[in-house]
């Protein structure tokens, strides 16, 4: 008999990427970082984790290292990524976790969080 992965088990594959993705943000001196499950009000991800960074080169660092750990712990590596040049707002997808880090600025500027509002947040420390 083959063994199928069930929508729950996908959820939670996801959502222990994402927890993590928030603990290794956390290390790496991210800050104000959450995690939304917006799996509900959006067909393209389960969850975003959200974290934010004092300067351009943080922003880098935080965004480097959770691909790195991911990669390790999960084996999986992103589906696409962007801004690491700009280094204000770097996007990490992985298709059922999206992970933004955003320099301080630009996440003020932006509010993304404030569009997900009604989404829970889930406790990652």
């Amino acid at each position: 008999m083959a063994d199928h992965a069930t929508t729950s088990d996908a959820d939670d594959f996801g959502e222990s990427l994402a927890l993590h993705a928030a603990r290794v943000a956390d290390d790496k001196k991210g800050e104000d970082i959450l995690v939304l499950d917006v799996g509900d009000v959006l067909a393209i991800a389960g969850y975003f984790v959200i974290a934010s960074a004092s300067n351009g080169r943080l922003v880098q660092t935080v965004a480097e290292e959770v691909s790195k750990s991911i990669s390790v712990e999960f084996g999986r590596a992103p589906v696409r990524t962007e801004g690491h040049r700009e280094k204000q707002w770097v996007l990490i997808d992985y298709g059922d976790v999206i992970i933004h880090v955003f320099h301080q600025e630009m996440r003020e500027f932006y509010e993304i969080e404030r569009l997900y509002g009604d989404v829970p947040r889930l406790k990652w420390n």
